[in-house]
């Protein structure tokens, strides 16, 4: 299963952005580079700009090129706005809403959640963390992990302002509303510059 491993850090101050968690970002918030933080950088052109808001996204949610690619495609597909419907199917994307429904500390640690057959979409096992929810969708864990320790001591509680989410604390199990509205999802991604780029 391919994902980024590579050094976090460096992908941080990259974005100046704690996308992939706040390490290095508190000491070093300029790009990386043997040079430091040289003023005599180039401003970017138009193409740079895109690219990079591409770059973001795609750590952002934990895919490489051609799942990007083809999430993109199947946006464009879809009725409505296609940048607005890129960020709907990366949020609908099940590891992200384990994430997002705080099963797991983060993204990664959501995806081996799933990939590792512990969590149940509808009372069935599903170990794709690519596989795409549906609004009704109810997300669990299985039995045998519930009584697992290591995985609840993960937890951390749904966060109120994801309201496209419900969180059943009695039972541990969250529930996929509805597609979230743009505004409601907090990522700083200018989805706009994704498909101007993917437009060219």
């Amino acid at each position: 299963m391919a994902r980024y491993t590579g050094p976090k850090a460096r992908i941080n101050r990259k974005f100046g952005e704690p996308i992939l968690g706040n390490k290095a970002l508190d000491k070093n918030s300029f790009p990386p580079g043997q040079h430091g933080p040289s003023k005599r950088r180039k401003a970017p052109g138009e193409y740079a700009i895109q690219l990079k808001e591409k770059q973001k996204a795609k750590y952002t949610y934990g895919l490489l090129e051609r799942q990007f690619r083809n999430t993109f495609d199947a946006a464009a597909s879809m009725k409505g706005v296609t940048g607005e419907n890129l960020i709907k199917l990366l949020e609908s994307r099940l590891d992200n809403t384990v994430y997002r429904l705080g099963m797991a500390a983060s993204r990664p640690g959501a995806r081996q959640l799933v990939s590792h057959k512990h969590v149940t979409v509808n009372g069935e096992v599903l170990n794709v963390p690519s596989y795409r929810l549906k609004p009704g969708d109810v997300i669990g864990l299985k039995d045998k992990s519930q009584g697992n320790s290591s995985i609840l001591g993960m937890q951390r509680g749904k966060n109120p302002k994801y309201s496209w989410l419900d969180w059943n604390d009695a039972e541990k199990t969250g529930t996929f509303v509805a597609m979230p509205e743009r505004e409601s999802v907090p990522e700083n991604i200018k989805e706009q510059l994704i498909v101007e780029l993917y437009s060219k």
